[in-house]
Order: C-alpha cells, then structure tokens, then sequence
C-alpha cells in the first residue's frame, strides 16, 4: 500500500512538474496585470467572463466559420456528481480549473483531461434544503497562485493552485440563517469579491470583499436597510429606506447578489446585480408600495471601498421575482455619434438595458421577447410603464415572462468583431397572484404568491398545450440600434449559455443535450454536437500548444428542471455531469446515454377525501414544490414522489419527511413545520397525482407528457 501511494504521488508530482515546465510563473499566475492584459493573452481564459467586462469574446480564431464543421471531442471528464453542472472552466497556463455541483473543485490536464487533483469542500447535504435553484456552482476565481471557490453553505476558500490544499477559509454569512452561494467569486486589486444567495427564504443580501491573502473581510454592500431602529450602516442604506414601508426587515428583505460581477480598471467601478424581494408579492412586503431599493437593481461602488456610486433599478417595486442578476457587460459603443462607454444586460423582466456605466444612466431599453407587464420603458425616467393590472392587485394576472425570466443566470456574450449581443432568451408565461394564507415561515419557501396558479391543468392536451407555449431562442441583438438582428430557434427553454469568437462564431449549448456553433453574423448553424445532457453553463476556448479548444459542462440539473420537471422528458437516471472539450479533428467519444424508459410503477389507490387532497397540494406548494415540481413531477435530478415506494406506507413516508432518514441526501426532516395530519394530506396529494399519471400513462393511443 506505501508503494501504491508514493507511485500515485509521484504521477500527480510528475504532471504537475511537466505543466510547471509549461509555466515559468507556477500555478495560477494570474495578477491584477494580466487581467487588464487579457485580451493580449487570449490563450488563457483566467476569469468567468474572460475579461473583467464580462463580454465572453475570445479573440482566436483558429477554429472558424469555415473550418468549425470539423469539430470533434477532444476529451471528456466524469464529475464526481449528477446535479446541475453551471461552472465556466477557467484555464491559465495548460491547467484547467472547474466545479461540479456541491462546490466541488477540479484542477485536469487542459490538453489531456488527466486529473491533477480535486477538493471536496464536504458541504453537509442538507445545505441543499436552502438551496432554491440547485445546489449548483458556476465556477471558481484565480489569483498568484491560488484557486478561490465559495462554497453552498456559505464559506469562502483558498486552496494552493499546486495541490488543491486549503490555504484558508472563512465563513462568510450566518449559517443559522437560510444563506447559500451558487455564484463564481471574483477578484479584483487583491480582494476576492462574493455575495449570495437566499432571497425567497429569509436573508438580507450584501456583497463582500476579502483580501486574497488572508481571507480578512475589507468591506460589505448591504443591498436593503436593515432595521431603521438599529441605524443604517452607511447613507445609500438611509436612502434606500425611504422606499421602503412597513416592517419588512423582519422578513430580512431579500435582494441577493448572487451571481454577476463586473468591472472597469479605468473608473475602478465594480458592477453587480441585485435579486428580488422577499416576499415577491410586495403589497405584503412593503404594504405602502415604494421602490424597495435596491431590489432588482445594478449597483455601482468603489472596489477598493465599497463606497456607493449610483444605482439603476430596473424593476421599481418588484413583485415579479424580476432580479438584475444578469451578466453586467462592459462595452464601448459609439451611440448617435458619440462614444460611450456602456453597461449591458438582458434583464429577467424582457428588457435589454444600455446605461452609462459612469453615471447609470439609462442609454436605451427595449424588449427582447414579448412583455406583457408594462409597454415600455420611460426614457426620461428610466421606470418601466406598466400596464393592467400586473400586481396581481385586484386579481390573479398572467404575464410574459414569467419568474423563469427572459433570460437567467446563463450568461450572454457580446462581440467586438459584430457589435452584437448574444442572448440565451426564452418565453415562458407566469401566473401571479396573491397568496391570502400566507404566513412567514423563516427558512422556508416565502414568495406570498399563489403558486398553485401554475399548477398543470388536469386535461392531457392542455397540459401539452402548456408545455408547447414555452419557447426558448438565442438572439443577436443590436445594441445600438435596440433591435432584434437574428435569432435561432431552440427546442424548448433553459437553454445554455453563450462564447464568441474571433472566428465568427457563436458558440451555446441546449436543454436537449446538444452544443451548437452558429455563424455570428447571421444565425446559420455551422455545427452540432450530441453532448447527450442539457448543456446549460457557459463555454469557453483556449489554446495549448497553439491548439485552440472549446470546452462546456454539461449536466443535467438547475431550478427549471426542479420546478418544472413537466417540461423534462422521464427518460433513464441522470448520469454524472461532464466538462466536454472539442478541437478541429478531435475524435474521441463519448459513452452512450441511458435511455432507458422509466415505467411508473401502479400507486396505491387515491381514496383519499377532495378536501384533504387539497388541504395536501396547498402544503406540498408551500414545503415541497421548489424541489420535487409542480404538481409532484420532478425533471430527474431529484426523485419524482410519484414513483416512489414511500408513498405507499404513511411510516416509511414519515420517517423521510419527519424523521429525516435521508438528511445526508438532502432531504431533512420537517418536524419543525410540520405534522403527521400535514404528512398525510401531502401524501394524499401526490397519490392522487400518480394515479393520474399512471392512468395517463397506459391509456389508449396516450400523449402525455414525457413520451
């Protein structure tokens, strides 16, 4: 056995040398000056978005329009995981560093795929119960010689880019409250910038800066005022509260920063995004209305202090889970004959923004897909003009986009070479209206909206109906002249994240497990590749040895096969994620797919009472929705109860959900909310969904969902 483990150290010890022979610098060289440098350094990707502008452009071009037909699997790696995959892979001098879900970290081989070495942050699996979008990661950050990863329960850590050994660890939030982090850290000037997430449960959001070296906390940007009795920490918070109504602190306020980060060396301005509301429904969050800053807003402050600079809300008063969590893209565009130098983003709520990133004015915002909620957006003030009744004031209201967004956490790209931006869109509808039981349960799902408004209708053709009226797209859009250049229709919604490049092409993978190359210039596919997983993070492409790659993880997972599982065919188990690397010629394989039909087993019989089935679906919306779906359809990721042997015994049923017997999978026990008549309603609900599945599922000529 010593012998095995001095022959295994000394392989790892061996490919590190021969990468170090690579790299006169060691490791993760990367510096504040080869950041700013990058596009002088295209081999490398040492950011999420490449750049701190966040544009997602790469300027090779080896692989081309007229060459990408070519394009072949390089190598592939197996993460140790089967939840939802979102890292971008960072690579600086041959290595590659990604995450898999549960906050794992990898260092491969960037030419080979050959494993360095890997981290597991043992992130306690009932930390997923907090998570309301997976519990997914979407990258780490580099710095002298370091790998930074935020982990879900919250902590921050420096790991020695040589060994994957921890450096140092903090934590970064109050882990007794229903905190998480999905989101890539960023640095910038020596400070590790981070923020987090939680904003349906109970928390109030804020960014952070760390120093790299010792993980000692420099500043904090509280995105909502506390409570005003206790003071404000700086003057935007006292500002921020006069827009506020109410006692909305004590439901922590919301407004999670939990993804984007961008910034301009030139002005030292970092920019990040703002969530939603807590509750969604702000007549119960902020009974006399008001803007609710900085809710859903693109804030700026000063990156060495975290000094406020200016603000733009984009949606005032949000009641719509409408967060400006986005990519925040950095530009400078020449606009009525003048330049500018701009911030972009495809918003949640269907507008495309264009705003000065040194003052925060509004340039230009025009719709990208349908909206129904408001008809514009008042250049002179920069407000949306709402129209109906979208605040669900007087009555449930059916609006375009839904919660789901226009467009989500995956990132767009804007290229230089066309001017254009490229958004991952789609369009989705939403019912909203107002949950009239609700009551704040710390820690658990609070949106004070009704969902069970967007349950599935029981009629087989409406549910299908239903499913069709989703619709998801990648856009080219001008940006200067707000308009709509090209757009390439996808499958279906939640399709993948975008890469452009030098070469003309527009790179992004889809829900129905492909990775597409399109031309840039005009949306004609020039190549496709089965990757045979929804392919949802964002790619990336680097060079070794002069050969240019593009890479993407692909895995199966993220809220909108949580939530909407109906939308997910119930085909095989999801099998673990998987970093995917294509160059010209490449001819590697990948194993083949589980495909296999999964048939629900026949339910117990549904005698339960009208009442206690509904009594059970209000309970399961409230408990259970954000996990196993809609109407108890799960995507695949996590069990679908329908075809689970739980729910035919009331025990083994409550020794899970009260007992907590599967805790270290992530599914803790609801004692504290729950009791044994609530466990018997919502078992009584998803038997009646089963059986009208398995009804479904073996009539005659049947055309359910999922065939």
């Amino acid at each position: 056995m010593r012998r095995l483990v001095l022959a295994s150290a000394f392989v790892a010890t061996a490919a590190l040398a021969l990468l170090g022979c690579q790299q006169s610098k060691g490791p993760a060289a990367v510096d504040a000056a080869r950041l700013t440098a990058a596009d002088s350094d295209p081999g490398n990707w040492m950011s999420q978005g490449r750049t701190y502008s966040e544009q997602r452009f790469s300027p090779l071009d080896k692989i081309n329009t007229g060459n990408a037909g070519n394009l072949g699997l390089a190598w592939s790696y197996e993460l140790a995981t089967n939840r939802g995959v979102e890292t971008t892979p960072i690579v600086v001098d041959g290595v590659m560093y990604v995450t898999s879900s549960w906050s794992l970290v990898y260092a491969l081989n960037a030419k080979t795929g050959q494993p360095l070495w890997k981290y597991d942050p043992q992130v306690p699996r009932e930390t997923g119960f907090k998570a309301c979008c997976d519990v997914v990661n979407r990258g780490v950050a580099v710095w002298k010689g370091r790998v930074y990863v935020a982990t879900l329960d919250g902590r921050l850590v420096a790991l020695d880019a040589r060994t994957g050994q921890p450096v140092w660890s903090v934590v970064t939030v109050d882990q007794s409250k229903p905190y998480t982090i999905t989101m890539a850290p960023r640095i910038i000037r020596g400070k590790v910038m981070v923020g987090n997430s939680g904003s349906e449960y109970g928390v109030r959001g804020y960014m952070s800066a760390y120093d790299t070296d010792s993980g000692k906390l420099i500043w904090r940007f509280y995105t909502v005022p506390g409570d005003p009795s206790k003071g404000f920490e700086n003057k935007a918070m006292e500002m921020a509260a006069k827009t506020w109504t109410g006692d909305w602190w004590k439901y922590g306020g919301g407004g999670s920063p939990w993804d984007p980060v961008s910034y301009d060396p030139e002005s030292n301005l970092l920019y990040f995004g703002t969530g939603n509301g807590l509750p969604w429904d702000q007549k119960t969050r902020s009974p006399g209305g008001g803007d609710n800053l900085f809710l859903s807003s693109i804030i700026a402050v000063d990156a060495d202090t975290g000094a406020y600079k200016w603000h733009y809300q984009t949606t005032p008063g949000e009641s719509w889970d409408f967060d400006s969590t986005q990519t925040l893209t950095l530009a400078d565009l020449t606009i009525d004959g003048q330049p500018r130098k701009v911030i972009m983003q495809a918003n949640k709520n269907g507008y495309l923004y264009v705003i000065d990133r040194l003052t925060g004015k509004l340039i230009s915002a025009r719709n990208f897909v349908p909206v129904t909620w408001a008809k514009g957006v008042d250049p002179a003030t920069g407000r949306p003009i709402e129209i109906g009744d979208p605040r669900y004031t007087k009555a449930p209201a059916t609006i375009f986009p839904s919660s789901f967004g226009a467009h989500n956490w995956q990132p767009m790209a804007f290229s230089p070479k066309t001017g254009f931006v490229y958004v991952p869109a789609q369009e989705i509808p939403g019912a909203y209206g107002t949950d009239d039981k609700f009551a704040f349960d710390p820690g658990q799902w609070n949106t004070a909206v009704d969902t069970k408004l967007n349950s599935l209708p029981p009629d087989p053709k409406a549910r299908a109906a239903m499913k069709n009226s989703m619709r998801g797209e990648l856009i080219a859009w001008d940006p200067v002249a707000g308009k709509e250049v090209w757009r390439a229709e996808n499958k279906g919604p939640w399709n993948g994240g975008v890469l452009t490049t030098a070469g003309g092409l527009v790179f992004q993978g889809t829900a129905d497990g492909h990775l597409n190359a399109y031309d840039a210039a005009n949306g004609k596919r020039v190549w496709s590749s089965e990757t045979y997983t929804a392919t949802l993070a964002g790619p990336m492409t680097y060079t070794v040895d002069g050969e240019q790659y593009v890479a993407v993880g692909a895995g199966f997972g993220s809220v909108f096969y949580l939530v909407a599982g109906f939308a997910a065919p119930k085909q095989g188990n999801p099998d673990n994620g998987r970093i995917l690397v294509y160059k010209l010629g490449g001819a590697a394989h990948l194993p083949p797919p589980n495909l296999t039909k999964i048939e629900m087993p026949q339910p117990p019989p549904a005698t339960a009472s009208p009442k206690l089935v509904a009594t059970g679906h209000q309970a399961y919306n409230h408990y259970c929705l954000v996990c196993h779906g809609y109407n108890a359809i799960s995507g695949g990721v996590i069990p679908d109860l329908r075809y689970s042997p739980l729910i035919g015994n009331q025990e083994a049923f409550d020794s899970v959900v009260l007992g907590g017997a599967r805790k270290d999978q992530g599914m803790v026990s609801f004692a504290r909310v729950l009791k044994a008549e609530d466990t018997q309603a919502i078992r009584a609900y998803i038997i009646s969904e089963a059986n009208g599945a398995y009804a479904e599922e073996h009539a005659p000529a049947a055309k359910g969902l999922g065939k």
